[in-house]
């Protein structure tokens, strides 16, 4: 456990907000995380440059797009974000344990998939991503309060809707590209 006095106010700050909930001080920081992500994804250079990349990594290089160095700054972003996210966490839990992310990858992967993120690149949204983590959040919360399933089955069903998910991606793609593909055919009405 961390005892510490910032530990402790930090943990303890919050709002009282409509209908007798609470927004935690931590809570608002990931709503500005989320604000900031949704910026600068759709309104910089660099997230135009990132959609770029996700899309076809040469055809952006060929644009004139420094992939490399939009690379490295997606790194760092990433870095900085899984920082901040453990010391969110060890705000929350008052404590610090090296192995308490374990495992933790499927659901990041599975929320931003079932947002709407393909994997495959160039499609997705910082919304999208939440409403993934609402979702997910759903499930896990559900399994926890039936209290007769046990907390395995929260990685199997995560699991199950993680492969639906992406049998639906890939289901749509293809959909999309024989539509886009197919020939089409006018027909004026007016000369029947």
């Amino acid at each position: 456990p961390i005892n510490h006095p910032i530990y402790d106010t930090l943990s303890s700050l919050a709002w009282k907000i409509p209908g007798g909930g609470r927004l935690s001080a931590m809570g608002l920081l990931m709503l500005a995380v989320v604000v900031i992500g949704i910026f600068l994804a759709h309104r910089t250079r660099f997230g135009n440059q990132v959609y770029a990349i996700g899309g076809n990594a040469t055809s952006a290089n060929l644009m004139g797009i420094s992939t490399r160095s939009t690379t490295i700054r997606i790194y760092m972003l990433s870095t900085g974000l899984a920082t901040l996210a453990g010391i969110v966490f060890s705000i929350y839990t008052q404590a610090g344990y090296a192995l308490a992310g374990v495992g933790v990858e499927l659901d990041a992967i599975a929320s931003v998939v079932i947002g709407g993120t393909l994997l495959s690149g160039g499609v997705g949204t910082v919304l999208g991503t939440l409403f993934g983590v609402a979702i997910q959040g759903l499930i896990q919360t559900y399994i926890n309060f039936d209290g007769t399933l046990s907390s395995w089955w929260t990685k199997i069903a995560i699991g199950i809707l993680l492969f639906i998910f992406i049998a639906l991606q890939r289901g749509l793609t293809v959909l999309w590209e024989n539509r886009q593909s197919s020939p089409v055919t006018r027909v004026n009405i007016a000369q029947r």
